[in-house]
C-alpha cells in the first residue's frame, strides 16, 4: 500500500471516529454516567476514600474467600447430596456421586432416565 493510500485510509478512519465521538457526546446516557462518575470521585476525595474502599463498603464479602470456604482440602468443591427413592421397593439411596453400587444397579435394571426421575431432593 502506498503512503498516500495509507494516509487517506487513516484520514477516513479519523473522520469516522470523530463522528462517533460527536454522537456519544450528545448521548444523554453518557452525560448521566459522566455526571455520576464525577460526583462519585468528588465524594471519594471529600472523604479520602479509594476505589477499593468503596468496593469493600458496597460488597463486603471477599471476592475469592467464598469459593475457598465451600471447597474441601483437595481444592475441589463438595458435591451435592442426591437422594433417590425407588418407588417399587421404597429403598432410599443417598449419594454424592454417580458411582454408588445400588444406584448403578438400579440404572442398569431400569435405565438412567427412569432412575433420575426417582430423585427426591438435592442437598448441599
Amino acid at each position: 500500500m502506498s503512503l498516500l493510500n495509507e494516509y487517506m485510509q487513516m484520514e477516513q478512519q479519523l473522520k469516522s471516529l470523530q463522528e462517533n465521538m460527536e454522537k456519544l457526546q450528545n448521548d444523554k446516557r453518557l452525560k448521566a454516567e459522566l455526571e455520576f462518575k464525577n460526583k462519585l470521585e468528588a465524594l471519594m476525595r471529600e472523604f479520602d476514600k479509594s476505589t477499593a474502599d468503596v468496593i469493600a463498603l458496597l460488597d463486603p464479602k471477599p471476592a475469592s474467600g467464598g469459593a475457598k470456604s465451600a471447597s474441601t482440602g483437595s481444592g475441589r468443591r463438595k458435591r451435592k447430596m442426591k437422594i433417590y427413592k425407588n418407588p417399587n421397593t421404597g429403598e432410599v439411596v443417598e449419594t454424592r456421586g454417580g458411582n454408588q453400587k445400588t444406584l448403578k444397579a438400579w440404572k442398569d435394571q431400569f435405565g438412567g432416565d427412569t432412575v433420575e426421575s426417582w430423585l427426591v431432593r438435592v442437598e448441599d
